[in-house]
């Protein structure tokens, strides 16, 4: 029988386990990234390894989200990432040179090849035929200390693309159509294939696009074949060495397979507050749009650039909209100079924003109070922007054009009405092409110190997990809990390498008292439990999210579901993960409830279910886990730190 990519790259990469269905394997990394607000946590924890050299083929280091510098923190963390990968062998790309995805995908990826990337939209790497895939900073670590990923073998579902877009449709409706189909939830433990006929319409900005958003679906990666079109692509990048031919078997089988008729697609967007809320453009109507951001690391490509270049050229800002554009990279931004791109943006009323994921994070351009905003990124969860009363959505470099000109929600189509001609942008027969904002390491010479500032301290290490957790529901939550609401990006980053003063703003939009609670909890002598619903996780691949609960005396989490860069996180950090047996005796607690959890390693041993204790309600329930014997080692010995160096492995 033949076989699909993801079969034909997991089976060059697996070195511990059985490709069967659900089993955990561990694969072979081949490449790391890195960026800025979650790199200096994954050094300090790869520093702890006391490994002297990288160990993957490659390993980059990213200057791209904490650029804002205000005050000393975020460039005392950049001067401790660049001193740390001259130490180690790793490549530093400096800030300016751009958002990791876009530089990986124009500098480094390799079809066929392993991405592990402390960022949840690595695999946006999937658009030039790499496995690549999210994780939590400390699974990169051992990663580049030579250790091995370790992931469920996925469900493999085959999305069959046929016809070719519309004039005015692109491919942020292409993933906006497989968001409305197969939402932010219940994919955990399967990797979508991108096949069929439709696939040689698209360009690998396009599908990058396509694959970077499969995050929101919550699958581990998102892939599509290395073909002619990947090949014109590395070739324009002068690297025309890096390819192969990576494409399914005529006989290769599937899990599922979901047909999407691409001529068929219409403008679309997602609606406030999530990447899984999907409507037609046409359908919103014609609102007021008060800002329109035009890049991040889904939309910030040179086509997208120039698409939105052409359509502007000649307009003028509508005179009640802001209007930001951030290119994905110095190369998108010297390629569209050359090209006449720039000009145009610039004319028609744009804020240049520099190359970094910015107004994504709400990291900068937060909009007014209560204001209408169109973005061409990939979330759009509650507060995100940093406006909690902003009406966030997520649209197409075309249809946030279309505002630009009108100023109001606008199908892209109706443009055409306008005199305005739908720009068909061809991609170059080679780029500018300018490394020099990399540092390589065979480039710094003689020994080199670690600078580390006084924001910086080393990673906390939990406690062995104990055999019965007895503590209090500090905090009760619903349904697709993300780790934005958990640990705030924007203004708080810069906080991300002193993990007791981020602690501080744990769960600041859902509760701002939880802080004040949990610590109280702690000192009390009491264990700190969250209760939640469906979908616990969900978004950024943040470990902050579980290291800073693990910091505050968080030792179990409760859920319904929660999606899989989180639980593994989680693990990471000593916290129990568990999932109602019954969901509905998730509607049995109330937050202030007493829990006990007793009995853990003789059910770990066992296998079976963990008994939960509401000593309150004087009630009890199941919980299951789902945890492969090296998980629930992990647990036992209070997380991935503490169980290296308690068995002291080979990493």
């Amino acid at each position: 029988m033949g076989k699909n990519i993801v079969e034909k790259i997991l089976s060059d990469h697996i070195i511990e386990g059985k490709p069967e269905k659900g089993a955990e394997v561990g694969i072979r990394i081949d490449q790391t990234l890195t960026q800025d607000a979650t790199g200096t946590m994954a050094y300090l924890q790869f520093e702890a390894m006391g490994v002297p050299k990288v160990k993957t083929e490659l390993s980059v280091s990213y200057i791209d989200h904490n650029t804002v510098q205000i005050g000393f923190e975020n460039a005392d963390d950049h001067k401790y990432l660049q001193s740390v990968a001259a130490k180690y062998g790793i490549v530093y790309s400096r800030a300016g040179n751009g958002i990791c995805h876009q530089v990986q995908l124009e500098r480094f990826g390799k079809p066929g090849k392993t991405l592990l990337g402390s960022d949840s939209h690595t695999p946006t790497g999937g658009g030039i035929g790499m496995m690549a895939i999210g994780a939590g900073g400390l699974d990169v670590a051992v990663a580049m200390a030579g250790g091995l990923f370790y992931i469920t073998y996925p469900k493999i579902i085959k999305i069959n693309l046929t016809g070719k877009l519309n004039s005015w449709v692109a491919a942020k409706d292409v993933i906006l159509k497989v968001l409305e189909i197969f939402t932010t939830k219940g994919n955990v433990g399967c990797m979508f294939e991108y096949g069929g006929p439709g696939v040689r319409t698209l360009s690998v900005p396009e599908r990058a696009t396509i694959t970077n958003m499969g995050a929101e679906c919550g699958v581990t990666t998102s892939i599509f074949p290395s073909d002619e079109v990947t090949k014109e692509f590395l070739k324009a990048q002068d690297r025309e060495d890096d390819w192969i031919e990576l494409i399914a078997d005529e006989d290769a089988k599937y899990d599922k397979v979901v047909d999407i008729d691409l001529s068929k697609l219409i403008p679309m967007a997602a609606t406030p507050h999530s990447p899984g809320n999907i409507s037609t453009v046409k359908d919103i109507g014609k609102i007021n749009v008060d800002q329109v951001c035009i890049g991040s690391c889904t939309n910030s490509s040179y086509k997208d650039m120039m698409t939105v270049a052409n359509i502007l050229k000649g307009q003028k800002l509508s005179s009640d909209t802001s209007f930001v554009v951030a290119p994905g990279s110095k190369q998108v931004i010297e390629n569209i100079i050359h090209d006449g791109g720039f000009e145009s943006i610039v004319s028609a009323g744009a804020r240049i924003a520099e190359s970094a994921c910015g107004f994504c994070i709400g990291n900068s351009q937060s909009p007014k109070t209560g204001a209408i905003s169109l973005r061409t990124s990939n979330r759009n969860f509650f507060g995100r922007s940093g406006t909690k009363s902003a009406e966030v959505y997520l649209v197409s470099p075309e249809t946030a054009a279309a505002a630009v000109i009108t100023g109001k929600f606008t199908d892209p189509r109706d443009l055409e009405n306008m005199g305005i001609k739908y720009p068909e942008i061809k991609m170059p027969d080679r780029f500018y092409i300018d490394d020099s904002m990399f540092i390589f390491p065979e480039s710094v010479k003689g020994e080199t110190e670690i600078y580390r500032g006084p924001n910086i301290g080393d990673p906390p290490v939990a406690e062995p997990l104990k055999n019965k957790i007895s503590g209090i529901v500090t905090l009760k939550v619903g349904d697709k809990i993300t780790t934005d609401h958990i640990i705030p990006a924007g203004s708080k980053m810069k906080y991300r390498s002193n993990v007791p003063k981020y602690s501080e703003f744990l769960f600041e939009v859902v509760d701002p008292t939880f802080y004040d609670r949990a610590k109280e909890i702690k000192e009390s002598g009491k264990d700190n439990i969250i209760v939640a619903g469906l979908s616990y996780g969900q978004g950024s691949s943040r470990e902050h999210a579980a290291l800073c609960p693990m910091y505050m005396g968080i030792k179990a989490v409760l859920a319904k579901s929660m999606e899989r860069i989180h639980k593994a996180n989680l693990i990471n950090f000593g916290i129990l993960p568990l999932n109602f047996k019954d969901e509905k005796d998730y509607d049995s607690i109330d937050q202030a409830d007493e829990l006990e959890i007793s009995n853990i390693k003789e059910a770990f041993i066992s296998g079976k279910n963990i008994v939960v204790k509401n000593i309150s309600k004087k009630t009890e329930f199941g919980a299951t886990y789902d945890l492969s014997d090296r998980q629930k080692e992990i647990l036992l010995a209070g997380g991935t730190l503490s169980f290296i160096k308690k068995t002291q492995i080979n990493i």
